[in-house]
């Protein structure tokens, strides 16, 4: 799942996509200089197919564009900055 596209919500404040009918999204408080990412809810019908990270990137790579601070309030969200040291620099209290 290489080319999932993935739109911002800002009304609903997520990032979401839809495939074969079924949305998956990140949700998101804007706190001015920092983000908190607080749930990724990826439906059982899109599990293991990367949707969740494909997700979580856009989301932190959204963050350094716009200067933010990540408040990893998601574990999903926190597990994936773990696992990537390049986005540990945008973690904030």
């Amino acid at each position: 799942m290489s080319n999932i596209q993935i739109n911002h919500n800002t009304d609903a404040h997520q990032f979401e996509t839809t495939i074969d009918g079924i949305t998956a999204f990140i949700t998101y408080v804007d706190k001015g200089d920092s983000i908190v990412y607080e749930h990724t809810i990826v439906p059982p019908e899109l599990g293991g197919q990367g949707v969740g990270s494909a997700l979580v990137q856009h989301a932190l790579n959204y963050a350094r564009e716009q200067d933010k601070k990540v408040i990893p309030q998601c574990s999903f969200v926190a597990a994936y900055i773990g696992k990537h040291p390049e986005y540990k620099d945008l973690v904030g209290n």
